[in-house]
């Protein structure tokens, strides 16, 4: 854990949360800040700020954890979002999963998807590239 992490210190009780679930690997609370009714994060208690610096064994209880918790608030419709890096959205630098309820169109998560039409050859090159790396 680190000492700094505001994340870190919830799981260590030192800030009070609205937990909704604690294991040896994991903890999930309600979003102060929610973007929906039921809206939850759920975190590995390994400290890491992006998601390749959590090691594979303390992320296997994660997305049990956000689907268990997206029944229980009764959403029907959502998002699970997980960023890493500021460019990408990320504000609290430990890796964290938002369970975001989306009631309608208003509430929730909005987002945009700008797709790009890509060439194929260059799709092909680069799933080859990926593969080699795997």
């Amino acid at each position: 854990m680190a000492a700094a992490c505001i994340f870190c210190k919830i799981i260590k009780g030192d800030i009070p949360s609205m937990k909704i679930f604690e294991s040896d690997k994991t903890f999930a609370f309600l979003d102060i800040s929610p973007l929906s009714k039921g809206h939850a994060l759920v975190i590995p208690k390994f400290h890491g700020a992006k998601l390749h610096d959590i090691p594979d064994d303390q992320l296997n209880e994660i997305l049990p954890v956000a689907k268990k918790i997206a029944l229980a608030v009764g959403a029907d419709d959502y998002n699970i979002l997980q960023n890493n890096g500021r460019i990408a959205h990320q504000v609290v630098d430990h890796v964290h999963f938002h369970i975001i309820p989306k009631p309608n169109e208003k509430e929730g998560l909005s987002i945009g998807w700008p797709a790009e039409d890509v060439d194929k050859d260059k799709l092909a090159k680069l799933l080859e590239e990926i593969k080699a790396k795997m």
